[in-house]
């Protein structure tokens, strides 16, 4: 079994518990095993815009204590271009171009999200999860 990538949207529902989603999410996570889940350090970042934003250091320390239990994978340069690649290709936003050409580097099982224009990009990898 390989890795999957969370895109940003799955993390933010799970730690701040959205009242829809975040239920099925952690459901899926604790069936699944917090082990084969990757975040990248766009991820982490995405994620602590908020609370740094808000100046909440309860919600920025579950976000890191979250990502302590995650497989963490880098983004070298070759990410960087094949996202430029995905970006021309596809329409796609920067930030999803990245965490997909991410996914893709390090041969992800999946990657787990909530955009439907993500899912479409990613021939297959990307998941639609809600």
């Amino acid at each position: 079994m390989g890795l999957i990538y969370l895109d940003t949207c799955i993390a933010i529902y799970f730690v701040q518990e959205h009242p829809v989603w975040g239920g099925h999410i952690a459901l899926t996570f604790a069936e699944t095993g917090f082990g084969r889940f990757a975040i990248s350090p766009l991820t982490k970042m995405e994620c602590l815009v908020g609370p740094l934003k808000r100046g909440d250091p309860m919600l920025r320390s579950d976000f890191v204590e979250f990502f302590e239990r995650l497989t963490p994978v880098d983004m070298p340069e070759p990410v960087y271009l094949d996202a430029a690649a995905l970006a021309a290709r596809f329409g796609l936003r920067t930030p999803d171009a990245l965490h997909l050409a991410c996914a893709q580097h390090h041969r992800c099982e999946a990657l787990w999200t909530n955009d439907d224009r993500l899912a479409q990009a990613s021939h297959g990898l990307a998941r639609n999860m809600l």
